[in-house]
Order: C-alpha cells, then sequence, then structure tokens
C-alpha cells in the first residue's frame, strides 16, 4: 500500500480535471483495498475510490480525504470462466479473451478502464454488455463490513446502470467472474454499424479476432481509444446515455431502437447533434468531440465546472427542441 499527497485528481482522469487530493491510497490487491476502505470509515475520513478514471467528471476543488487508487491485478481461469480482480485493465482483459478464444466480451474491446468499474456501469457497446457475461461479484459491504458475492440478479442490472451503481457508497467491488463460450468465432453479432464493418449479417458470428480489430477501429474513428496524444480522446467516452422513452415520444427522424414494454432507445448522439451540437461545437476549453457529438473533451486548464456547464447546456436544449432528457454518463463527483 503506496501513500501520496503530492496529486491531483486531473492526474488520474481521462477528463483531465479535478483538483488535489488530501491523501492518494495506491492499493495493490483486494486485501489493501478492503483494508484502505475499513481504514477510512473508522476514521470518518471522505472516501473516493477510482480505478480508471475513465467515467467521472472530478470536482475542481480537489478531494478533502481519502483517494483509493484500485491497482489490483490478475486473472484466474476456471474452464470458460474468468475471475478478475477489480483493477485490472478492462482493455487487456478483453484482449486476454480473443487471444485465448474465449467469446463473450470481444465488441467490448477499446473501452478505457478497470474491470471492477464494469458491472458498476453495465458498460455495454456495438451490441454487448458486460451483464451478458458476469456471474458473479465478490464485493465488500460497507454497511455490513463484511465481504459477500452478488449474483447477477442481486447486481439488479438495467441499461447502463446497477444496483451498484444506485447504491454507490456501499458497495466496494474486489473481483468480478465472468463465464464466456470457448471458441474462435464470436458470439452473435448485434449491431448493425459493426456487422457493416465485418461483412456479416446481423445475428452472425465472425471470428474474435476481426471483431476486436474492428471495434477498436470504429472506436478510434470516433475518438473514442484513449491515447495521451489524441485531444479527443481526453474524454469519458459517450457523456450521454441513449434515452429510453415510451414509444409515443419517439422523435421524428431520429434513429430508435425497441426497448421492450412500449418502448424505444433513442439516439442521444442525433439529438445532440440536431439540437445545434454538432461534432466540434466548442465552447472556451470544453465542447463536443471533433470525430462525434456524444463525446464532450476539454482542453488544457478546463474545470468540472466549465464542462457540466457545457453538458447543462446541451441536456437543455434537447429538452427543449425534442422533450427528451438526457442522462449523463459519467459520475459527477462532488466531496
Amino acid at each position: 500500500m503506496q501513500v501520496r499527497r503530492d496529486v491531483r485528481l486531473a492526474d488520474l482522469t481521462t477528463l483531465a480535471v479535478g483538483g488535489p487530493i488530501e491523501r492518494l491510497v495506491e492499493v495493490a490487491d483486494a486485501t489493501e483495498l478492503v483494508a484502505a476502505v475499513r481504514e477510512a470509515d473508522e476514521a470518518g475520513t471522505p472516501l473516493l475510490l477510482l480505478g480508471g478514471g475513465s467515467n467521472i467528471v472530478a470536482p475542481d476543488e480537489g478531494w478533502p480525504g481519502d483517494v483509493v487508487l484500485v491497482r489490483s491485478r490478475g486473472i484466474e481461469r476456471d474452464g470458460d470462466s474468468l475471475v478478475v480482480q477489480a483493477g485490472h485493465d478492462w482493455d487487456e482483459l478483453v484482449a486476454h479473451t480473443v487471444a485465448n478464444e474465449l467469446a463473450g466480451m470481444e465488441a467490448l474491446s477499446g473501452i478505457p478502464g478497470s474491470t471492477g468499474a464494469t458491472p458498476i456501469q453495465n458498460v455495454g457497446a456495438y451490441g454487448q454488455e458486460v451483464a451478458q457475461t458476469i456471474t458473479a461479484v465478490r464485493i465488500y459491504d460497507r454497511v455490513e463490513k463484511a465481504e459477500r458475492v452478488l449474483t447477477p440478479a442481486e447486481c439488479g442490472f438495467a441499461y447502463r446502470d446497477s444496483r451498484l451503481k444506485r447504491d454507490p457508497a456501499r458497495f466496494v467491488v474486489l473481483e468480478v467472474t465472468f463465464g464466456l463460450h470457448a471458441g474462435r468465432m464470436s458470439r452473435p453479432v448485434g449491431y448493425a454499424e459493426l456487422a457493416r464493418t465485418l461483412g456479416v449479417g446481423i445475428g452472425e458470428p465472425a471470428p474474435l479476432a476481426d471483431v476486436r480489430e474492428a471495434v477498436i477501429g470504429l472506436r478510434r474513428g470516433k475518438g473514442m481509444v484513449w491515447d495521451p496524444a489524441e485531444p479527443d480522446s481526453r474524454s469519458a467516452g459517450s457523456f450521454f446515455t441513449n434515452p429510453i422513452v415510451p414509444s409515443h415520444q419517439a422523435v421524428e427522424g431520429c434513429p430508435s431502437w425497441p426497448a421492450g414494454d412500449g418502448r424505444v432507445k433513442l439516439s442521444a448522439a442525433w439529438l445532440v447533434q440536431h439540437a445545434g451540437f454538432g461534432r466540434g461545437t466548442r465552447d472556451g476549453r470544453v465542447g463536443t468531440s471533433s470525430k462525434h457529438s456524444l463525446a464532450l473533451t476539454t482542453e488544457e486548464g478546463a474545470t468540472a465546472a466549465e464542462l457540466l456547464a457545457f453538458a447543462g447546456r446541451v441536456i437543455a436544449t434537447v429538452e427543449e427542441q425534442f422533450g427528451v432528457t438526457l442522462e449523463r454518463e459519467p459520475t459527477a463527483v462532488r466531496p
């Protein structure tokens, strides 16, 4: 366990905003993670858990307590299941599954962040989401002060949501178990853009390596593969989730997909762009990516306040023009 006091949140997040940290605690395994959390809780110290820092808007005023940086690593295989430590780099895990011919998360290639964050957000892209493969999540319960294992049902997965996300102050993810499928072919491709890129039909499989390569190419073209040299990757990926609305509230011209129970999922990117915030729309040091209107990016010296104000204007304009309320995907952290 390493402790530092000379770090800013901006140094640890892909949006590169956020002020000074009172105390940074870097942990290397689940035992150290639980110990760090218990220490902070017992002392009544404000606690922020941080993995890859790719899905948060960190506060400009910094953090007046402990920031625990989760750096636990490790993958254990049991048949077609993988038990993965929370701090393990997500894309490294996906690359590992493709190299070892295990299908189920290949379309989630190129997503920055740590494995432990994926069940919280129910991370998804290109027709896959982690809820389709997660079989167990080992957590530390800060209320019960004990470790336990949650089943998928207990995780309460929903679109870009989970019970873990809805109660972030309670659950600390220690490791995640994934049930995958052995073979060199992917799971059925369920996303039209990816299917076209691969030259297959919707519902058909493709070689795992081809799917990974295609997804990374598509993401890179949208500035959504983290690269310190790429200004458009200075983001949190998609800043807004695709809104799900009753079918009668569908917006004319906006791409939509069935979402069950008489509802449809609308394209947030279309709504943002047609509300006047197309690619490359800037307001000072923040704005939309030059490659994709759904990603908000920052420039050197930008603040969280500037970014959230811009996002607020996007939300208000979309609601005014289309009667649809967008929701932020990244979490705006408050001290």
